[in-house]
């Protein structure tokens, strides 16, 4: 069973993501400050860490250096993007923002767990509500898992690598000839339009864009 420390000091929002995470099978530790989290961590060996930044004590990003070779998700109010910029170089492995949905939580936790099950094997793209596990070929829309072809999830790796840019049709063509031999050029309008359509089924939108005599983009 895997355990997640949970770092909080309001009393609401730590028992709702207790009661969330018992529910989905986790084993759950709580702390509510800085130096309180430092000592549990101490003490016992979690999986994963779920922390606020506003605590008594040692803030979050006090706590943050501290914690070695166990992935860290921050759960804050804050939104200001250099901050969140800042804890991600600085060693967390996401950033989400109060509120939040439960299932997209849930639904990242399970992708960071199996990141660190993977001792950093795995290769995980996260754009808005997709995540893809380069490894496995796993897609996910929050928690819905979308069947994904290998020339399929080949694409959509490529342009979640790439997720401010327009990627040719032709760098398009020979960066996945490395994932899958059965694109061509003749064959890979039909496979964008396959995509798209899994995509927009699971909720994800219309969230590749065909920019015309080029190639595609995220939307």
């Amino acid at each position: 069973m895997k355990k997640i420390l949970i770092v909080d000091d309001d009393v609401h929002i730590g028992n709702a993501l207790e009661d969330v995470l018992c529910k989905e099978g986790y084993q759950t530790l709580r702390a509510y400050s800085g130096t309180e989290a430092l000592l549990v961590l101490s003490q016992a060996k979690v999986d994963l860490v779920l922390l606020d930044l506003m605590l008594p004590g040692l803030e979050g990003e006090e706590v943050l250096p501290h914690i070695k070779d166990v992935p860290v998700i921050i759960l804050s109010a804050k939104a200001d993007l250099e901050e969140k910029v800042a804890l991600l170089l600085g060693g967390a492995v996401d950033y989400v923002t109060k509120p939040f949905h439960r299932e997209e939580l849930l639904a990242r936790i399970a992708v960071h767990l199996r990141n660190a099950q993977g001792n950093g094997s795995l290769c995980v793209y996260s754009y808005k509500q997709l995540q893809l596990d380069a490894a496995s070929h796993l897609v996910t829309v929050g928690c819905q898992e979308v069947k994904l072809t290998r020339t399929e999830s080949a694409i959509l790796k490529i342009l979640m690598r790439n997720p401010t840019q327009v990627v040719t049709k032709s760098l398009l063509l020979d960066r996945i000839s490395q994932d899958t031999p059965d694109c061509t050029e003749s064959s890979l309008k039909m496979h964008i339009s396959n995509l798209r359509k899994k995509l927009r089924e699971a909720g994800a939108g219309d969230c590749i864009e065909a920019v015309w005599g080029i190639g595609f983009k995220l939307r």
